[in-house]
């Protein structure tokens, strides 16, 4: 770094001028030339001329990491498609369930019938609108989005819970009441951070601009997503409809019980969560070892020394070689997932039942489950970063990011990021839309099925994460960006003053410590 000077022990000024944020940085020549691969830890962080190869980055060693969880992923996706195929071709010979558009007060009592199917089918439609218009925003703005992302968030979240608490559906206005309060004030302590994370955001956002690729794998992501959530809409209406006691198709011979149908409906769900976390996260991967990771080693495209096929690479390693290490990690989410929505389950039972004190317990366990979830998987995007640039293993990637976490110097710049809450909350904003149209197109239609309010609960949660499931893909692909950033930065920081001289320059002055050359250990 010696286009830099240090003014005190604890603040460097940048040679070339005051940083100002900007849509466009400009991005110097690259010092990297494409050598051969050498042995990795030469050189240490100190100096700037060590190959983009360096360490196995982008060339792994062709092996399959983490056979097992590959093994326990594909034989979990067999069985969803098993299932899936036994409840779905029973589904025609329910005749007379009824239901449709609006269908106010038609269809059978039993069960959930073809009106829900045509709900989590408009669910899926607005969650992908909804997901795609806020990718497109945050393309456009970089600064003001995230502005404006947090207040409509905080109106978004006041308003639900005030209408929940007109409506007196107790469990979801607490719940919301405390989100409401949480989400003001994390706006409070958040808002002098954004000048940083915003210069962030648009550079990643140039970045996209030279790499079309990046915006075909997460429309692809999403389209895939979306297709999956029809999928899981379509398994668990039909699982209700054949084995709900009393529904038609006992009739003709099938065993029904509300067992197998608790039974059914959670491994799907579980199913489906898992499915949904790996399509994200390969997706993540892909866009870290290709376009981002090779714009960060390699320099701009138009330098020439790019690989070709960056995005196309990236994506073979990470849906063949690295598929059982991404399942790893997406196992531990989705179990967590999973918990915390079987006690948001109890507690709504707890609270129909008018049980406050055990709703309570269940909200507040629900809760923790909810911020080792978010722990886990802001932790596991750094740790897909590895196996993405390097081919690691899971283990190996999560014990190479904790050492970068804790003795790289870059954790309080990590944890002062706000693009992958800003991103997370427009997410959570989209599934709350979902959630909240599903909600008042149940109350609104009155299908006869839910005349009693008793399938109002799992409709929602279910809108809400088809929702979510959208947008978090989409928004995977910034993230990736962002994250691969940071992960530069821990290992060559010198490669950022080159790449983007303006955020470089902000973040030695606002973190002094981050953009010091640290050994190799």
């Amino acid at each position: 770094m010696s286009g830099w000077k240090p003014a005190s022990p604890h603040q460097y000024q940048p040679v070339y001028g005051a940083p100002e944020p900007g849509p466009a940085p400009v991005y110097a020549p690259t010092t990297y030339a494409p050598p051969p691969p050498q042995p990795y830890g030469g050189g240490g962080y100190g100096g700037d001329t060590k190959s983009p190869y360096d360490g196995e980055r982008f060339k792994p060693k062709k092996r399959i990491n983490d056979p097992i969880f590959l093994i326990l992923f594909i034989a979990q996706l067999v069985g969803f498609i098993v299932i899936s195929v036994i409840t779905l071709s029973k589904f025609g010979n329910a005749g007379g369930l009824g239901g449709g558009v609006g269908s106010d007060g038609t269809g059978g009592k039993v069960t959930l019938n073809y009106h829900t199917v045509i709900l989590l089918l408009f669910v899926t439609g607005a969650g992908l609108l909804l997901s795609a218009i806020y990718l497109l925003l945050t393309r456009a703005f970089t600064k003001a989005i995230m502005h404006i992302t947090l207040i409509l968030s905080i109106l978004l979240n006041i308003g639900i819970c005030v209408y929940y608490w007109i409506t007196k559906y107790w469990s979801a206005a607490i719940v919301f009441t405390v989100i409401a309060l949480f989400s003001i004030l994390a706006y409070w302590g958040y808002r002098s951070r954004i000048p940083l994370a915003s210069l962030l955001l648009q550079v990643v956002m140039d970045v996209t601009k030279h790499h079309p690729s990046v915006y075909f794998v997460a429309f692809t992501a999403l389209i895939l997503q979306a297709a999956l959530s029809v999928w899981y809409t379509f398994t668990v209406i039909a699982t209700y409809v054949k084995y709900t006691p009393g529904s038609p198709t006992c009739e003709l011979g099938v065993s029904c019980s509300k067992g197998k149908v608790i039974g059914f409906i959670i491994y799907e769900t579980f199913s489906f969560l898992w499915t949904s976390q790996v399509i994200g996260n390969v997706t993540l991967a892909t866009l870290a070892g290709g376009p981002f990771g090779s714009w960060y080693y390699f320099g701009p495209r138009e330098q020439g020394m790019m690989p070709a096929h960056p995005t196309f690479s990236s994506f073979i390693r990470a849906s063949t070689l690295s598929l059982g290490s991404i399942a790893f990690g997406s196992l531990i989410v989705t179990l967590l997932e999973l918990v915390k929505m079987l006690l948001n389950i109890a507690r709504n039972n707890a609270n129909a039942d008018g049980h406050p004190v055990e709703a309570c317990l269940a909200l507040c366990a629900e809760c923790f489950i909810g911020c080792i979830e978010s722990a886990v998987e802001y932790f596991n995007r750094y740790a897909y970063i590895e196996i993405a640039l390097y081919g690691k293993p899971y283990i190996s990637a999560a014990k190479d990011t904790w050492r970068l976490f804790k003795d790289r110097g870059i954790d309080a710049l990590i944890n002062d990021s706000l693009v992958g809450m800003t991103l997370t909350w427009g997410a959570y904003a989209v599934g709350l839309l979902c959630s909240l149209f599903a909600y008042l197109y149940l109350r609104y239609t009155h299908p006869a099925y839910n005349a009693d309010g008793q399938y109002t609960a799992p409709v929602v949660l279910f809108a809400f994460l088809i929702g979510l499931m959208c947008s978090l893909t989409l928004s995977s692909s910034i993230e990736a960006g962002v994250s691969t950033i940071f992960v530069g930065l821990g290992e060559d920081p010198q490669v950022l003053a080159i790449r983007a001289p303006p955020l470089f320059a902000m973040i030695a002055s606002t973190y002094p410590q981050v953009v010091q050359g640290v050994p190799r250990v």
